[in-house]
């Protein structure tokens, strides 16, 4: 596709295009479950898709070092017999290189998270998960080292430097949470992360190191201290309007500081938002609390603050886990609401970080055993059985857009694509929701809540200035189309669906609103779209035959 006129002759709605950089941090980086899950192949046909049709550069995953990926080894194993010790701990690849080998076979990268502590360098072991991961300090932090080191430089022998350069090194994965994903002090993350660090500048200075990963923006002074204290949160809990609290990111601040002190490096800064939180009031009951859906821009703005005020005001940002929630049994990310959801943030929070990683790809996730049914709320744009979900349709759209903006309103953006034409996304998140976010689900009919919610909105555009008799492609998502936990629901919820039913559903699933605009004699494509309420649209270049 191509046009006669030059971008100064281009207009929109009668004025001349914005001009700014259009960020695709929606798919700079997606989120997976766990390294051993890389080796199964619906994960990897998932993923392929999702670098072909999503349009993803790297993925980030737990458990590169759990016990199930076999890397480092201080005994041979046994199998019926008792295992025999080795003389010297040895590390080993071959598992690691197969998930390593099949994402850069896909056309992107690992963006590496190192963790969790092997079993037999583990000061507490199985602390979480199904799939009984160890995170702890380990017993030995030159062991340790001794680790991370042979493993990168496995990496840079088998891979090049040059490509190794261009993965991020993440230490560890959400330590504040005390006892799950970390067992120690904030102090012995600290130190942790101060080791891996200078073990990973020793091996090659460009190589790039970052974190904290913690976990979720907190209003209160639970992380403030060595240990999460649960008795400072009762504030939060009993808080008759949550957004009104002052949010926080959690050792953001205590990290850069501690680098600062000691010359550390700090390539990036790594944290994950979610806009809900988790508080216990003062009879110790755990109650889930959901923020306003601006929430992601506000955290993103004060981090962006936070960074430019500190001593690595240069350092990339990047949300290594975003979702409507933490949870991977939240019927809420089965759903168009959630679709909506997710491409109005990240519309709105393009310009604001260096990558945001949606949590997860996929549905292939055990990190509470796999999933009851075929729609159980996992957080994947995928099912199980390769089912596209509403989001998966979310992300497509997104991936269509240019990477420079010609207009930006609150529904949505029109964008100059690289060969100048158009390409644009539109979205209506009822106004009836006023500032609240779409929360979460205990089941499918909790979900369907947010149905009638409204009216519906009309999206009307004209872009002047391309190529006569251009034909534009335009697929909508609807309650109506593409809904395919709804057509599940109306099957009586079956747990385990038949060869047919999946077809059936994989055709429910991509069954979009579709049609066609042309350009007028005059060089004007006119749009007009009416949109249901949690409709999202896409405006394209028609697809070469």
């Amino acid at each position: 596709m191509s046009v006669d006129a030059s971008p100064s002759t281009l207009l929109i709605d009668g004025r001349a295009p914005a001009g700014q950089a259009l960020r695709h941090v929606w798919n700079e980086c997606l989120g997976a479950g766990r390294a051993n899950e890389a080796l199964r192949v619906d994960w990897q046909e998932h993923f392929r898709e999702a670098v072909q049709v999503l349009g993803a550069r790297y993925v980030r995953f737990h458990g590169v070092f759990h016990d199930d990926m076999f890397v480092y080894r201080a005994s041979n194993g046994g199998g019926f017999g008792p295992a025999t010790p080795l003389p010297q701990p040895v590390h080993t690849f071959a598992y690691v290189d197969k998930v390593f080998d099949a994402i850069l076979d896909a056309g992107a990268r690992p963006f590496v998270e190192l963790g969790f502590m092997p079993r037999e360098l583990a000061t507490q072991t199985e602390t979480l998960f199904w799939w009984k991961a160890h995170c702890s300090p380990p017993t030995d932090m030159g062991a340790w080292v001794r680790l991370v080191t042979a493993t990168v430089e496995h990496w840079v022998e088998r891979y090049g430097i040059e490509e190794v350069r261009r993965w991020p090194f993440e230490v560890w994965n959400e330590p504040n949470l005390v006892p799950h994903f970390w067992t120690g002090t904030r102090t012995e993350y600290f130190e942790l992360y101060e080791a891996t660090a200078r073990a990973i500048k020793a091996i090659d200075p460009g190589l790039k190191v970052g974190g904290p990963s913690s976990s979720v923006f907190v209003p209160d002074a639970r992380y403030d201290g060595e240990s999460h204290d649960r008795s400072v949160e009762s504030a939060t809990a009993e808080a008759p309007d949550p957004d009104v609290l002052p949010w926080k990111p959690v050792w953001i601040r205590e990290l850069i500081d501690y680098c600062a002190e000691r010359d550390l490096p700090i390539d990036f800064l790594s944290t994950h938002l979610y806009p809900t939180d988790y508080a216990y009031d003062t009879q110790g009951v755990g109650r889930p609390i959901s923020r306003n859906r601006d929430a992601t821009l506000h955290d993103l703005e004060a981090l962006r603050k936070i960074i430019a005020s500190s001593p690595y005001p240069d350092a990339e940002l990047h949300i290594t886990e975003w979702s409507t929630s933490p949870s991977s049994r939240d019927h809420m990310h089965d759903t168009v609401f959630a679709a909506t959801y997710i491409a109005r943030a990240f519309l709105q929070c393009q310009d604001l970080a260096d990558s945001i990683s949606y949590w997860t790809f996929t549905d292939v996730f055990e990190e509470g055993g796999g999933g009851i049914g075929p729609f159980h709320g996992g957080f994947g744009f995928v099912n199980e059985q390769g089912i596209h979900k509403p989001t998966f349709h979310a992300m497509a759209m997104l991936n269509r857009l240019g990477r420079t903006i010609a207009l930006q309103t609150e529904h949505g953006v029109i964008t100059r694509t690289d060969d100048d034409a158009v390409a644009a996304v539109f979205f209506n998140y009822p106004d009836s929701m006023g500032t609240r976010s779409v929360g979460g689900a205990t089941s499918y009919a909790d979900a369907r809540r947010h149905a009638d919610e409204g009216p519906a909105r009309r999206i009307t555009h004209t872009v002047a200035g391309l190529t006569p008799g251009a034909v534009y492609d335009v697929e909508v998502l609807d309650t109506d189309h593409g809904n395919v936990a709804e057509a599940w629901h109306r099957m009586g919820e079956p747990l385990n669906l038949s060869r047919q039913d999946v077809a059936d559903l994989k055709r429910v699933a991509d069954d979009l609103d579709r049609r066609t605009l042309a350009v007028d004699a005059a060089g004007v494509l006119t749009i007009d779209l009416d949109l249901a309420p949690w409709a999202v649209a896409s405006v394209a270049p028609a697809a070469t035959p």
